[in-house]
């Protein structure tokens, strides 16, 4: 199922370091528009629960310990094509790796607090909005 919504959480490492402007400047500079929006942190348990299919990989202790360690801005965006729209304007997981101008060029340290989460497919992110949003906070 194909939609025009995607997905994006501004992690701790961004809002510490005061990106949260420039990263929403980014996107809706880019023709995103922002149907739901909250600064929250997450608990211990929701980052376990958003990041379970990481759960048997070596990183998922520091991934959550990350994850909760400061609050994040949590979005839902609407745009045609968001997911991929949306994952190049990003950029690579790795930084070093990202194309120049993309958010986590700008915005990122490493591979590991790398500034945004994105939705990799339209199904994930029809999940993740869900786990942050209920209906009555999407527009």
């Amino acid at each position: 199922m194909t939609t025009n919504r995607t997905f994006t959480m501004i992690k701790p490492d961004a809002v510490a370091n005061g990106h949260i402007g420039g990263i929403l400047d980014k996107i809706t500079s880019a023709g995103f528009k922002i149907v739901a929006m909250k600064y929250t942190q997450l608990s211990r348990r929701d980052a376990q629960e958003f990041y379970a299919v990481h759960r048997e990989r070596p990183f998922f202790g520091e991934l959550v310990q990350f994850m909760t360690r400061g609050p994040i801005v949590s979005a839902i965006l609407e745009k045609d094509n968001a997911v991929e729209d949306f994952r190049a304007l990003i950029g690579a997981t790795n930084p070093a790796e990202a194309a120049e101008g993309t958010i986590r060029k700008m915005y990122a340290t490493d591979i590991a607090e790398n500034a945004v989460h994105g939705s990799d497919s339209d199904e994930n992110a029809t999940i993740e909005g869900a786990f942050h949003f209920s209906g009555r906070e999407i527009y």
